[in-house]
């Protein structure tokens, strides 16, 4: 009877250690993020440059105005996205956020503009939100894809 129940738990216990997903190490989904935005740029025919952070941008016009540091707030127009195309915030018409709350993606790529600029962000999870999902239709290891207008730099 005893080995009977020491054998069921250890079964129990192996059960559950094969279910859980393991995750990638943070450099193994670096890379697998950073062949899936190559392969999306190329599908897309995106002219974009890579950061050395990882994030891939395309400035669509670098603005006139002040660049925008962590210390500002930022006034901006934006599109978020995934990269099958799925919409997953928008702003409406624009929003104000402190530059330094906001995920890394944001914080390396908005300075590349001036104020009245517009530029795409093409973030690998690791500058988004990891492997969490902070909901919002945004799955945990997502690349997302950011088209945003500089309005105003305070």
């Amino acid at each position: 009877m005893l080995k009977a129940r020491i054998l069921l738990g250890l079964f129990l216990i192996v059960g559950a250690f094969s279910s859980c997903k393991k995750e990638l190490s943070p450099e193994k989904q670096a890379a697998k993020d950073d062949a899936l935005i190559v392969e999306f740029i190329a599908k897309n025919s995106i002219v974009a440059v890579k950061h050395s952070s990882g994030v891939y941008y395309q400035v669509i016009s670098d603005g006139s105005g002040a660049r925008p540091t962590l210390a500002n707030e930022v006034t901006v127009g934006y599109t978020g996205k995934l990269l099958n195309g799925n919409v997953f915030d928008k702003s409406n018409p624009t929003a104000t956020f402190a530059l330094n709350r906001l995920i890394v993606g944001w914080q390396i790529g908005v300075p590349l503009i001036k104020k009245g600029g517009s530029i795409r962000l093409i973030v690998p999870s690791g500058l988004a939100y990891g492997s969490s999902s902070p909901g919002l239709g945004i799955p945990k290891n997502a690349v997302l894809d950011f088209t945003i207008d500089l309005i105003d730099v305070k």
